[in-house]
């Protein structure tokens, strides 16, 4: 029910020790990251790298894989302990005054924060936005180095996974593809580092 789930809640596949976020790519950027297991040239790190926990949303994000640049799905595993790093030394990419006692401490943290949170609005199958968001994380900085050199622990090419669903979906067969979907559950969060990014669990 979407009456059930809070506004801003991090939902994701993960273990004991590691989450998963998803990334698409060219197959240019894509076909060196699974080789190497991390991510290498011609990946750029000065660039902003936006990972996303709801592969949903990424669906939307790269068209079930289809938009230009975008043909690969990666399913990146890293560290939770990595993922809550970057979740404490987060901003908002916004101004959201409940969560910032003024303006000026908001744009204090934008400017020296290695890391930006978006809450975008989720996607349903068909890429129609539900009424609860998704969370976006944007590494960039020491952020990102520490992605790539030490967090990152195994990627996976989703792309054939993404089509199958996608090919579901447009056969109409939505049950099955919900089915084949990842398992994503409410990742727990202390409130310390919930509350500046305005996670509710």
């Amino acid at each position: 029910m979407v009456d059930s789930v809070p506004m801003r809640q991090i939902r994701a596949t993960y273990d004991d020790s590691t989450v998963v976020v998803y990334q698409a790519y060219s197959p240019h950027i894509a076909e060196p990251a699974l080789a190497a297991g991390t991510f290498v040239p011609p990946f750029k790190r000065e660039r902003m790298t936006w990972i996303k926990p709801s592969f949903l949303w990424t669906m939307y994000r790269c068209g079930w894989a289809r938009k230009p640049g975008q043909e690969r799905v990666l399913a990146i595993t890293m560290t939770r302990t990595g993922f809550e790093w970057a979740l404490a030394r987060a901003c908002l990419s916004h101004y959201v005054p409940e969560l910032y006692s003024d303006r000026r401490e908001w744009a204090h943290r934008l400017r020296t924060s290695p890391v930006r949170i978006q809450w975008d609005p989720e996607r349903d199958l068909h890429h129609r936005p539900r009424g609860y968001r998704s969370l976006q994380v944007g590494l960039s900085g020491e952020a990102v180095d520490a992605y790539v050199d030490t967090w990152i622990t195994g990627i996976r090419d989703a792309t054939d996974q993404a089509r199958r669903i996608h090919d579901l979906v447009t056969a109409g067969q939505l049950s099955a593809a919900a089915d084949a979907l990842p398992a994503e559950r409410p990742y727990p969060l202390a409130g310390e580092t919930a509350r500046p990014i305005g996670a509710i669990g």
